[in-house]
């Protein structure tokens, strides 16, 4: 989006965008099936595709019985397509549901790409999203944005693909869709600089030296938003923050120098815009993925929904604070890596996915994160200018690294 003012025309007939969703059980995806119970007349469910929760997948399939489905995990999907056969035998023609279930990344990429659908929203933890993306981007699909790691790691490719296609990136992180709506009508040379939030995460007053003491259960623990594990972890450490700092770059085609972060406890701004004349724009609302999910499944258009608005004599006040970057280093990696571009992102994110899992399994300490992460990327050799190819030998280096480091199986 290197031109923040991209011209819609707005119908005056509502537009049902018709929507598949890779991760549908995770917490975006669940979000995601929120909104479209919440807006049926803007949101039809085409296609469904989860990791290796079978109950869950199934309870969805039969809700919202879309005309495609998948399971990455293979072994998930041969045991979701038995159950479905069986309540199929068992359930009258009305309740019948299609038992075709695909399976693994090709799967995904197929579901990424069907006909049917008009936007695929990417909610898959990871970088497990990245081929089916790039499949949607292929097929003329606009995606929805919600697994920073695509961009992190191949920001490059994805981006210039959405060009040539003439597709459009739109970002379901609160952060990100913040700065989009900020952003709307404006050119992106009237932007000084770009200001994502971070709530701070559980640790955020904890002195340093009793980090090396956080337990994963504490670390779980984020003060304003329910999430997942990994992404729950990147809070605590703000490998998160560094994340879509590198991620906003690509969104928005700015240089990483011009993306700051400021901790604001409340989260209640998701993220902010400061302009050329030292005007600055923010957006707000409750902590409601409901509220980013929405925008990008309606943009441009606002509609009606059943979300709490923001009652601000009961919010009382906003605090803010400069995050503690010498105690929680990952903000200043990920500049690095963001500064240095090419593969070095990739390895940064590749690493400490590898890092959290070893942590969350009790086998390094909480500060170790860090330190890993910091040690891959010092003995990665960096191409500047990556092919896809050579993006993910370098995110399959780093884990490889990290791994051997952490004196872990990979």
């Amino acid at each position: 989006m290197s031109e923040a003012s991209d011209s819609v025309t707005r119908s005056t007939t509502p537009r049902r965008r018709r929507v598949v969703i890779l991760g549908s059980t995770g917490s975006i995806g669940q979000s995601a099936l929120k909104v479209a119970r919440d807006i049926p007349e803007r949101m039809e469910i085409v296609g469904l595709a989860a990791g290796k929760s079978v109950g869950p997948f199934l309870e969805q399939l039969r809700e919202w019985r879309p005309r495609a489905a998948a399971l990455f995990d293979k072994t998930a999907a041969a045991e979701a397509r038995a159950q479905l056969e069986l309540w199929n035998l068992e359930t009258s023609a009305s309740a019948k549901v299609p038992s075709e279930i695909d399976e693994g990344e090709a799967g995904l990429c197929a579901l990424a790409s069907m006909p049917e659908a008009d936007l695929v929203i990417i909610a898959i933890v990871g970088t497990a999203g990245l081929r089916p993306a790039l499949a949607a981007i292929e097929a003329g699909k606009d995606i929805a944005v919600a697994s920073k790691e695509i961009l992190v790691m191949a920001g490059s490719v994805v981006m210039e693909a959405a060009r040539r296609k003439g597709v459009r990136v739109l970002p379901v992180d609160s952060e990100h869709n913040a700065i989009f709506q900020c952003l709307e009508g404006r050119s992106i040379n009237e932007v000084s600089r770009l200001l994502l939030t971070a709530s701070g995460g559980p640790f955020r007053t904890l002195p340093r030296e009793s980090l090396r003491h956080v337990t994963p259960s504490q670390a779980l623990k984020h003060p304003t938003w329910d999430m997942g594990r990994k992404i729950s972890i990147d809070s605590a450490t703000l490998f998160n923050k560094g994340l879509e700092m590198i991620e906003a770059r690509w969104l928005f085609d700015l240089p990483i120098t011009k993306v700051d972060v400021v901790v604001h406890p409340q989260s209640i701004i998701h993220s902010m815009v400061e302009f050329v004349d030292s005007s600055v724009l923010a957006q707000l609302s409750n902590t409601d993925m409901c509220f980013p999910i929405q925008y990008a499944v309606t943009w441009p258009d606002r509609v009606p929904n059943r979300l709490q608005p923001l009652d601000f004599a009961k919010l009382g006040k906003l605090e803010f604070e400069s995050p503690r970057t010498e105690d929680f280093p990952a903000i200043n990696l990920a500049r690095w890596a963001g500064e240095e571009g090419g593969t070095l992102p990739a390895v940064l994110n590749a690493a400490n996915e590898i890092a959290v899992a070893a942590f969350l399994d009790g086998n390094c300490a909480f500060p170790d994160i860090w330190s890993t992460v910091e040690k891959v990327m010092r003995s990665h050799q960096t191409d500047s200018a990556p092919s896809l190819t050579s993006i993910l030998d370098a995110d399959q280096w780093a884990r490889n690294k990290a791994a051997a480091l952490l004196s872990i199986s990979n």
